[in-house]
């Protein structure tokens, strides 16, 4: 059984602090969560006008128990390079680059009551399974924008938060740390409850389940600033105006294990400022905690610029819906197998002082 703890601002694995004694040109990566963002893990659509869409190349055909197999398969791999997490979302994650408000598929674990669907969470205990055997973490995200608009209501939000966070608990697996949703402060949300100023109502849920005494180490996501920094043009202007926007709030970090910020469309710069205006926060300084970066780019450079400041960083590669690139568009090829890939994979194998298959 794989379980992980949190002491200060380090993660622990069964005991031990990750990564432990190990240094990287004068910083210390001992108890850093490395991980990629893999939010597509049990992805399916029952939208029968869209599901044609994800169709395998070899098959003509989209295949949710191939998806899963795959991803099952590669995660030795991941671990072996220094990865210890990955990210999953019930809701998934846009499969199409720039969908973020027209989301025609359906793909969530919930039901629009906040029930939860039986395959879907199957195709989960599977992963969360398969994870807890090799030593690896699962970042569970409950929410994600586009999709939340196929529940009820907010009550159908809370349920599904309560739902989730007990059958996660049942399940008996401690390999698990959970995200509310995807970046609260985008506003793409179709409920307010989702939103910065009252997703804390939700984190205080998950908090108040239990079971066997046990509760889950619970966050949720900020943007980091990059999304109320772009101007009319689009485009990061690097002077962090926007910065307090796009970090957590005090009412939610109160409430967190840990902290879960953003740093796309960053430069190493900027990457670091997020960091440190995160352990500004007083909310942070009254009880110091991980800060962990679960979605970034394929700017690896970010990572090593995270590093210098002692916070985690997660891989998040988009790619174009060809099972060849990325690892969010639908069908996903989950192996290591291009250079955007590898140079993530290697470099997490070099700062974590962890030889590659390829370096063996």
């Amino acid at each position: 059984m794989t379980k992980i703890t949190i002491e200060g601002e380090k993660f622990f694995i069964d005991g031990k602090p990750i990564h432990e004694g190990r240094i990287y040109k004068g910083q210390p990566i001992e108890g850093l969560l490395y991980n990629c963002r893999m939010v597509q893990a049990i992805f399916d659509d029952e939208n029968p006008d869209t599901v044609h869409q994800w169709k395998y190349p070899d098959t003509g055909v989209w295949d949710p128990e191939r998806n899963l197999s795959e991803i099952i398969a590669a995660l030795p791999d991941y671990l072996a390079h220094g990865c210890t997490a990955i990210t999953i979302n019930l809701q998934g994650g846009m499969p199409v680059y720039k969908t973020e408000t027209v989301q025609p598929w359906l793909n969530s674990a919930f039901d629009p009551s906040g029930n939860l669907k039986p395959k879907y969470m199957d195709r989960l205990h599977r992963l969360l399974k398969a994870a807890d055997e090799i030593g690896m973490v699962v970042i569970v995200s409950y929410y994600y924008f586009g999709q939340d608009k196929y529940m009820a209501d907010e009550n159908a939000i809370k349920l599904g938060v309560e739902n989730a966070s007990k059958w996660l608990l049942e399940t008996g697996f401690e390999n698990i740390l959970v995200e509310i949703n995807n970046e609260a402060d985008i506003p793409h949300y179709a409920y307010d409850i989702l939103m910065p100023g009252r997703v804390h109502e939700l984190l205080e849920i998950a908090r108040n389940v239990s079971v066997n005494d046990r509760r889950l180490l619970v966050s949720t996501s900020f943007a980091g600033g990059a999304y109320h920094m772009r101007g009319p043009d689009g485009l990061d202007h690097s002077d962090m105006d926007g910065m307090a926007q796009g970090l957590p709030t005090e009412e939610a970090l109160a409430l967190c294990d840990f902290a879960l910020v953003h740093t796309n469309e960053h430069n190493t710069i900027n990457t670091r400022k997020v960091v440190e205006r995160t352990r500004q926060l007083q909310a942070f300084k009254d009880r110091p905690m991980p800060v962990v970066i679960n979605e970034d780019s394929i700017a690896v450079e970010n990572m090593y610029a995270a590093a210098e400041v002692y916070a985690s960083w997660g891989y998040y590669d988009q790619g174009d819906n060809n099972y060849r690139d990325g690892y969010q568009s639908v069908p996903v090829n989950w192996s290591i197998n291009t250079p955007q890939k590898k140079r993530f994979f290697d470099g997490v194998g070099e700062i974590t002082g962890l030889k590659t298959p390829r370096e063996a």
